[in-house]
């Protein structure tokens, strides 16, 4: 699973937008947006606050919930 799609799947997992994904990351909603597209990767401080939203979460980061 590409970090596009574990950032798409968190976002449906929470029943989020990407506006919500990016106020909880501390980003802009065109940040998500383009990471959600593939346009651009996450630095790894980012990554590693989506990965402890998917374990605060009890999301699997491959995609079997």
């Amino acid at each position: 699973m590409t970090y596009a799609q574990k950032i798409k799947r968190l976002r449906e997992v929470l029943l989020i937008t990407q506006q919500e994904l990016a106020d909880l990351l501390g980003v802009s909603i065109v940040t998500v947006n383009r990471w959600e597209n593939g346009k651009y990767e996450p630095t790894m401080k980012i990554k590693r606050r989506i990965v402890e939203l998917y374990k605060a979460n009890h999301i699997d980061l491959e995609g079997n919930k």
